[in-house]
């Protein structure tokens, strides 16, 4: 069969990586794609634009597309796969209806209070003068949060009253469009935070191995926060005790409440959570795709078939489809970013070592690159992720980073504590 990923991530790069590893899967097609889906064999990327639905919707029923899986969030919120349902295609990815829970905090946040979902307590403001009376009534510590889609940078853990009340006025000045005319002012919660990638058919609700992201740009857990400065699985603070718990109090009554609202959600809910110093599983945020770059950390781990488990999902078929299994061993993954990000950076810098890091054993999924007069450059601010798997945590790390030592480009910046809580 032939499958197309919509996106450019360093987590399409892993999903089509994945999916070709199937004896079923016989040819990838991304859109664009990057230079590292360039380069795999079986896979060709188009120069179609993320939200040129019809265009997708063209090619994938012209070329005979058996499933199209959804990356990104954007076109997800903005509703491809209604589109392209309608055109008879199947896919893997909620409706604009379910990617609601992503595209909104404040109707997240509302439906989780519906399902009685353990969370952070929360205001929803549409003025800054009001969020900012709010804030000093709370105090700090305490989290702002731009309410619609921002990449991944609308969230502000400010440890100060006036750190709040600075992101609150630059949400409302419009640093994130119209994203940030709405705000979520949240409760501060301490703990650990676990990524929980569940796939689910909209009925039957199945979690993939726990993750772990580092998101904030310096080591030690410092500086702003971003997309995500490298992840690891599984991550030990998710036992399996927990993740019953969090089967039974966040995944299933958020499938029943979506359904209860008659919205068909078949894809990936993704839960951050916040593991509280008690042991308890407290939602941070949902998000409606893949994880990046948790997904390129729980990928090389998943022995079941990818393309198998996704239409199991579309098909409605979850409740009757086996056990996941999964390869023995843990996996690490650091991301290199370019200097500069999360704020401005330099694109088109060329990229040397890639192939010294897979010598290493190591997988080295492109993020933002592309291909120039066949030569790989950079074209984003997280420029590769490099995944390694071990059979212990101090292996996997050792060996990712080992891989990262070979790459070169001008100014290129990881951090050098990824996984430091799994070591410890």
């Amino acid at each position: 069969m032939k499958v197309l990923v919509v996106g450019s991530g360093g987590r399409e790069h892993a999903l089509a990586w994945k999916l070709l590893q199937s004896p079923r899967v016989q040819e990838v097609f991304c859109i664009p794609g990057n230079g590292g889906t360039a380069r795999l064999e079986r896979c060709r990327n188009l120069a179609l634009n993320v939200s040129d639905f019809e265009g997708i919707g063209r090619f994938a029923l012209v070329n005979n597309v058996a499933l199209i899986v959804i990356g990104p969030e954007v076109p997800l919120a903005a509703g491809i796969t209604d589109y392209l349902q309608q055109q008879g295609l199947m896919v893997f990815g909620p409706s604009q209806a379910g990617a609601q829970v992503e595209a909104s905090k404040a109707w997240s946040k509302a439906l989780m209070k519906q399902a009685n979902i353990p969370t952070a307590a929360a205001a929803v403001f549409t003025d800054a003068a009001a969020a900012i009376a709010y804030v000093k009534a709370q105090g700090a510590p305490i989290v702002v949060k731009a309410d619609g889609l921002a990449a991944g940078k609308g969230v502000t853990v400010a440890e100060t009253e006036s750190d709040a009340i600075a992101a609150i006025e630059a949400s409302f000045a419009g640093q994130f469009g119209e994203a940030g005319y709405t705000v979520v002012v949240e409760e501060y919660l301490s703990g650990q935070e676990a990524s929980i990638l569940a796939v689910t058919d909209g009925k039957t609700i199945r979690p993939l191995l726990p993750a772990q992201d580092h998101k904030r740009i310096g080591d030690g857990d410092t500086g702003p926060n971003t997309g995500g400065m490298g992840a690891y699985a599984p991550a030990p603070i998710v036992t399996p005790a927990l993740m019953a718990r969090i089967q039974q109090e966040i995944l299933e009554p958020t499938i029943a409440a979506l359904r209860q609202q008659e919205i068909d959600y078949r894809g990936v809910l993704y839960a951050g959570l916040m593991i509280t110093p008690a042991g308890d599983p407290k939602v941070i945020e949902f998000n409606c795709r893949f994880g990046d770059p948790e997904t390129q950390a729980v990928l090389p781990l998943l022995d079941t078939p990818l393309d198998a488990l996704m239409l199991a999902c579309v098909q409605q078929r979850l409740d009757e489809f086996p056990p996941l299994s999964w390869k023995p061993g843990v996996a690490a993954c650091v991301v290199i970013a370019a200097k500069g990000y999360p704020e401005k950076y330099q694109k088109g810098l060329p990229l040397r070592g890639i192939a010294q890091a897979e010598a290493t054993g190591a997988i080295v999924f492109h993020a933002g690159t592309k291909l120039k007069q066949n030569q790989l450059v950079t074209d984003g601010g997280r420029v590769l992720n490099v995944t390694a798997v071990g059979e212990d945590f101090k292996a996997a790390i050792a060996q990712a980073y080992a891989a990262v030592e070979t790459i070169e480009f001008e100014g290129m910046y990881y951090r050098r504590d990824i996984g430091h809580r799994a070591i410890e």
